[in-house]
């Protein structure tokens, strides 16, 4: 301050003007009162920007026409949780459409289980059945993410071991530590439910109410199958080979305990995706077996679906 009074006045005057400057600015362009502010864009990385690199097998082109949005749900690390709806244009009461939700990456070191789950979006577009499909084609985006892809999520946990089946209490804690002897890549967790992926399939499970639900999985190369109806024989190269139920896992939980068909894909490798000849046989067979025993049977609610003989 004593610099600025030994200063000419003139000097004087132009400092107290430009410290004037930057506080008219921002008043000319703040909004007039009463305005409502401008709409915040969500800052959130795209699907594309966050998981393409990461996706063996699937270009840019196609990443982008599969449309992911983020679903308003974060990982336990934040980054959002993507979907995609895909309704057939057909006229028709909502009530009349199949209901199936494929779901990809529920362990983040399975990174073509991501890349088939997104590449089917494109497929489904085209199927010209009365079908709504719901794509979540990565459920562990942490551990998909992670310097090298981890099977569990960020806080450890394997989340196709925590869904909230019965018994869970004492199942899941016992069968990790006697079956898997406390294998850190298959721990369920403190509690069921506990983590915000497994929150949110559980909650996609109670709303959307799929009549069927896509598991896609690597590396065993089977076909797994828990729920009512006949079980699909084949998808493709891959041969039904039921692997039993544990404690806390989706297909215990949607095909035994919600009576919802749950068909589990595992494909030959977790790193190295399918041919393209494949990928489209897996899809055929899959909907050749949805003609069959879901599009003409009744549609009714999960829990109700009759067991075929």
């Amino acid at each position: 301050m004593a610099l600025s009074l030994n200063l000419p006045w003139r000097a004087r005057a132009g400092q107290r003007l430009r410290g004037l400057v930057p506080g008219l600015l921002l008043f000319l362009a703040a909004p007039p009162l009463g305005a409502s502010a401008p709409p915040q864009a969500d800052a959130s990385p795209s699907a594309c920007t966050l998981f393409l690199e990461r996706l063996p097998g699937v270009t840019q082109r196609q990443c982008s026409a599969a449309r992911l949005e983020p679903s308003g749900q974060r990982s336990q690390q934040g980054r959002p949780l993507f979907w995609r709806d895909v309704v057939p244009p057909a006229p028709g009461a909502a009530a009349d459409r199949l209901r199936v939700l494929v779901v990809g990456a529920i362990h983040g070191d399975e990174l073509t289980s991501a890349a088939l789950a997104l590449q089917w979006i494109g497929l489904a577009e085209k199927s010209g059945r009365p079908v709504h499909w719901r794509f979540i084609p990565v459920l562990n985006p942490d551990g998909l993410l992670a310097p090298r892809p981890t099977r569990v999520n960020a806080r450890g946990v394997d989340l196709n071991r925590n869904f909230d089946t019965p018994g869970w209490e004492r199942d899941a804690p016992l069968h990790w530590e006697k079956r898997t002897r406390k294998d850190p890549r298959r721990w369920p967790g403190p509690a069921p439910l506990s983590e915000p992926e497994s929150q949110f399939l559980h909650a996609q499970m109670d709303q959307f109410r799929p009549q069927l639900v896509v598991s896609i999985h690597a590396p065993y190369g089977v076909l797994d199958f828990d729920g009512p109806h006949e079980p699909p024989q084949r998808l493709g190269r891959l041969r039904l080979d039921r692997v039993g139920v544990f404690p806390g896992s989706l297909g215990h939980y949607g095909g035994v305990q919600q009576g919802m068909p749950v068909v589990t894909i595992e494909l030959d490798h977790a790193l190295k995706p399918p041919r393209a000849a494949e990928v489209h046989s897996m899809w055929q067979d899959l909907l050749r077996w949805m003609d069959t025993r879901l599009l003409n049977t009744d549609l009714a609610a999960p829990g109700t679906l009759r067991r075929e003989d």
